[in-house]
């Protein structure tokens, strides 16, 4: 038995707030869907399936890849290309897809880092594999201090050139090199379109550098990734460590992290939530998306529940002054 032909909902784009990158033409929604642990091979294809029709039916319509996003390494940019070919195809023009350089993908010097070889030789893999003849969005994925910025840089200039990207992003960069790469970018007409970071109620990095203003102030939009501290700003944690948690796992999150102090912080940060008739998650992402300078928030959902509830925050954006001073005073 095969499975209905997919057709989108009519009112995909009826609720889902959609906000100005930088100073482009580019409209993003407020939430987009990000591809790094769910997506991969070591996840049953009809979830993967079943969390991007969901999402995509509900206005979400930015897909955040990269190379090596799985696990194992590419199956994430595979998936998603099953998808382009069994169901999202005639939805492309509609769709604003990434994929990202940067970080260890092959073996022996050219397959990590920063170098034109990795980024070029990198980026027609991912097409290869997504199944689509250009990306919306190319990203640097971290800065490289061996190579030179000038390198890089123009690897993204001729991206662009080539069809093979229409924006190009970085990831990662600290204030000096990210301010470089904007200027780079800007004098050869290919300006950067979007910086990513992680940035959370938790970790506040990028703000409390300038590294959102810098964005900013050159036109350049930000979004976040690991807006729930992967998973710490979720009710995941709140009565203690889970069998089947990535924690417990000890992979991307080490259990010495969730101290006792900061148990309890999450425990009043999730009273805070209550009040205002939201999951801990879902006010975690309001908190994020309550600032004009996030233009989107990355969402990396791993079922359809889950992103159910996140779809909420968009709800409730306001914030009293109280709230916010009480969320301070925790992080």
């Amino acid at each position: 038995m095969t499975d209905p032909v997919y057709s989108a909902s009519e009112n995909r784009y009826g609720q889902m707030p959609y906000r100005r990158c930088g100073r482009s033409g580019v409209l993003l929604p407020a939430l987009s869907l990000g591809l790094w642990h769910n997506f991969g091979s070591r996840k049953p294809f009809a979830d993967a399936k079943a969390m991007a029709h969901f999402a995509f039916d509900h206005g979400i319509c930015h897909f955040d890849l990269a190379n090596n996003y799985g696990p194992e390494y590419g199956t994430a940019e595979e998936n998603f290309g099953k998808l382009m070919a069994a169901s999202l195809r005639p939805y492309r023009d509609e769709l604003f897809i990434s994929s990202k350089a940067g970080w260890d993908m092959w073996p022996g010097p050219y397959g990590n880092w920063g170098s034109r070889k990795y980024l070029m030789s990198s980026l027609d893999q991912s097409l290869r594999r997504m199944n689509i003849d250009y990306v919306d969005i190319f990203y640097s994925h971290r800065w490289d201090p061996e190579t030179p910025l000038e390198e890089t840089m123009q690897a993204l200039v001729d991206i662009v050139r080539q069809g093979k990207a229409l924006y190009v992003g970085l990831s990662r960069y600290p204030v000096e090199e990210a301010a470089k790469a904007y200027r780079y970018l800007a004098e050869r007409d290919v300006p950067c379109l979007l910086y990513q970071d992680r940035f959370n109620i938790i970790d506040r990095n990028p703000d409390k550098t300038g590294l959102i203003d810098l964005s900013k102030e050159n036109g350049t939009g930000f979004i976040s990734f690991s807006p729930l501290q992967q998973g710490l700003l979720t009710n995941r944690y709140l009565q203690g460590v889970p069998a089947d948690s990535r924690m417990a796992a000890g992979t991307s999150l080490n259990p010495s992290v969730l101290t006792k102090e900061l148990l309890q912080s999450l425990r009043r940060l999730d009273g805070i939530a209550r009040r205002r008739g939201q999951s801990l998650a879902a006010m975690a992402l309001s908190w994020l998306l309550r600032d004009e300078r996030v233009t989107s928030v990355i969402i990396g959902a791993s079922s359809v529940s889950q992103l159910q509830d996140n779809l909420k925050a968009v709800e409730n954006l306001d914030f009293t002054e109280e709230e916010l001073l009480e969320i301070d005073r925790l992080f």
